[in-house]
């Protein structure tokens, strides 16, 4: 076998001289084939050379710059296993970040409501009603009480407005005196509650943690007067009385709306109500309707039968003043005026054929109640049936200003003036508003 001539006997390689080389061999080609061959030939020629340079390049130079950039991402990121993700959700816009913050910051101040009571424990027996005929084997099965048991019979939601566990709910959701009553707080502690005032009005109760020793996370409370249709709002509650601090989103779809809402055998009529496309289910009655500042601006109360996602919010500026008269007077007082009323709109005036098509119009229940209550103000003020209150202390009354919303501004004991229209005459009447509680 021949041997190779040593290393350094090897001929340099020179690059700039193999080029020039191969653009000397294009510039005088045999013939038009020849020169065609040769022009593909050289552009192989020339893209392999700048190939294999770029290679030398990257391998000496790039490659080691590469694998320490990527080492560094690398090991930026922390280990994950399966039941981890590798970094925390990036909120993708401001207000889902800012829904997320809301919901964090005050779901500790959200509690579920445990409504309790003792019932009777019935059991099952049988007798034989022919006792003389022993052959006769005839059954008939009897029921009979077997003591009590403390059973749940409801739950509904509330949040804390004072540190010492003083909480706002609906007043449907603690209204059995005879119920104990369970404070359930988002980090699954329970304590006993008491309720210490109902407002039947404004379905609205204030209840307190007993005996718990601690300091309480509230919520602050916002302003419901300056609130806009199509204003993101959040609902926090204990879904169906099961699913504890269930979190809904939406936006305000109505406002001043007026509804007739039932359940337990009572219905009641509340005006100048929040509409809310959050979902709000059984169970979410008491819990906090929010803004993006996380400011509750609303008590949930009610959703709409045969309808989806629309429910409805008590403004939380109808309840602050009870809740200071709580904490002051240790009960909620409102004025009392004592008359049943149906506003008057276009649609009533031609109906019932009126001479105004404003006003509230003083007439019986729909089960037959006195228009006018027995040992009322409004009574002591000879208000009758049919008379029709058009000004309370020099505001008209409308749809949009009802009579209960103008009565709320002021507090018992002030005195009024009405005008009203009785038949054909207009009169002015003076009333001292009297004092309701539970």
């Amino acid at each position: 076998m021949e041997e190779l001539p040593p290393k350094s006997e090897f001929p340099k390689f020179h690059p700039v001289k193999f080029v020039s080389r191969l653009f000397n061999r294009v510039k005088a080609p045999p013939s038009n084939l020849g020169k065609t061959f040769w022009q593909i030939f050289s552009v192989i020629i020339i893209s392999s050379f700048f190939g294999f340079a770029g290679g030398l390049i990257s391998s000496d130079y790039l490659a080691p710059q590469l694998k320490d950039y990527f080492s560094k991402i690398v090991t930026s990121v922390p280990a994950t296993n399966n039941n981890q993700t590798a970094t925390a959700y990036i909120p993708q816009t401001t207000e889902e970040k800012s829904v997320i913050d809301v919901v964090k910051e005050t779901s500790p101040a959200v509690v579920s409501i445990i409504v309790t009571k003792d019932l009777p424990v019935i059991e099952q027996y049988y007798i034989n009603p022919f006792p003389d005929f022993p052959n006769f084997n005839f059954q008939i099965p009897q029921y009979r009480q077997k003591g009590t048991q403390e059973q749940e019979v409801g739950g509904g939601t509330g949040f804390i407005i004072s540190e010492d566990g003083m909480i706002l709910t609906n007043e449907h959701v603690v209204t059995d005196k005879e119920a104990d009553y369970t404070v359930l707080t988002n980090d699954g502690k329970k304590y006993p509650a008491e309720v210490l005032a109902r407002d039947t009005a404004r379905d609205l109760a204030v209840i307190k943690i007993k005996g718990a020793g601690t300091s309480f996370p509230t919520l602050n409370l916002g302003n419901s007067d300056n609130l806009q249709i199509g204003q993101t709002i959040i609902a926090i509650g204990n879904a169906l009385g099961e699913f504890r601090n269930t979190v809904s989103v939406g936006v305000i779809s109505g406002l001043g709306r007026t509804i007739t809402a039932g359940g337990g055998g009572v219905v009641e009529t509340l005006e100048d109500v929040i509409q809310a496309d959050a979902a709000i289910n059984r169970g979410n009655s008491g819990g906090p309707l929010l803004n993006l500042k996380g400011e509750v601006i609303g008590v949930n109360f009610a959703m709409a039968q045969g309808a989806e996602n629309i429910g409805f919010a008590i403004p939380i500026n109808r309840a602050k003043k009870g809740i200071e008269q709580v904490k002051t007077l240790g009960k909620i007082v409102y004025p009392f005026l004592g008359v049943r009323y149906a506003l008057i709109n276009d649609a009533v005036q031609q109906e019932n054929k009126l001479a105004v098509n404003y006003g509230a119009w003083v007439a019986k229940g729909s089960q037959g109640e006195p228009a006018v209550f027995p040992g009322s103000p409004a009574e002591a003020a000879s208000l009758k049936e049919g008379d029709i209150i058009l000004e309370f202390n020099g505001e008209k009354i409308t749809t949009d200003n009802s009579l209960a919303k103008t009565i709320g501004e002021y507090n018992p004991g002030d005195k009024v003036t009405l005008k009203i229209l009785r038949g054909r005459e207009e009169k002015i009447i003076e009333i001292t508003l009297g004092e309701k509680s539970e």
